[in-house]
């Protein structure tokens, strides 16, 4: 009498296996190029810190901000910034950050700063690197960057895809530094 008590005697305990037929256990999406959805923002970078701008601006770039997001495709945004050779930096980065290239010669290093590059001829080159460094490397980042669209002045030639402008300064009050 005392086994019957007990039919879960010598039996291992723990989770049971899904085995219910009524209800069926959820599918990974997979997004289609067919079903992929590009919008186009535009974003002042007028004052706004360049860290937290690259952040945001790859993500989107990326898709990761859509529930539909699939890492194997190219599911972001187009993104258009304007203003990029107003963008600031926290700390002393702006004098005391170095960017480094190599030319392919022994011994040739090359070295720049921020100051140097927004001063200079290319100003919005600072937001692409600091974009470009937060995608993939490989064949689709390469992709996604030809999807963002920088301009050191106010105006951009993109009209036509009616951009959604989005406020990103007012998102955080740690995106605008105050001097």
């Amino acid at each position: 009498k005392a086994l019957e008590a007990a039919p879960n005697r010598g039996r291992k305990r723990g989770p049971q296996p899904f085995n219910d037929a009524r209800i069926s256990p959820m599918k990974t999406y997979s997004a289609k190029a067919s079903e992929i959805e590009k919008k186009w923002i535009v974003i002042d970078a007028e004052g706004v810190v360049v860290g937290r701008l690259a952040s945001f601006v790859a993500n989107r770039l990326r898709g990761k901000h859509k529930p539909t997001y699939t890492p194997h495709m190219d599911c972001g945004d187009h993104v258009i910034i304007v203003n990029a050779g107003k963008v600031q930096f926290t700390g002393k980065k702006y004098d005391d950050k170095r960017y480094y290239r190599h030319t392919s010669h022994p011994g040739g290093i090359k070295e720049t700063s921020p100051k140097r590059i927004l001063e200079g001829r290319f100003p919005e080159r600072v937001v692409e690197l600091a974009v470009k460094r937060m995608i993939p490397r490989g064949p689709l980042g390469r992709q996604q960057m030809t999807h963002l669209h920088i301009y050191g002045g106010a105006e951009h030639p993109h009209e036509a895809q009616q951009p959604v402008k989005v406020d990103f300064a007012a998102q955080n009050r740690k995106n605008v530094r105050s001097a």
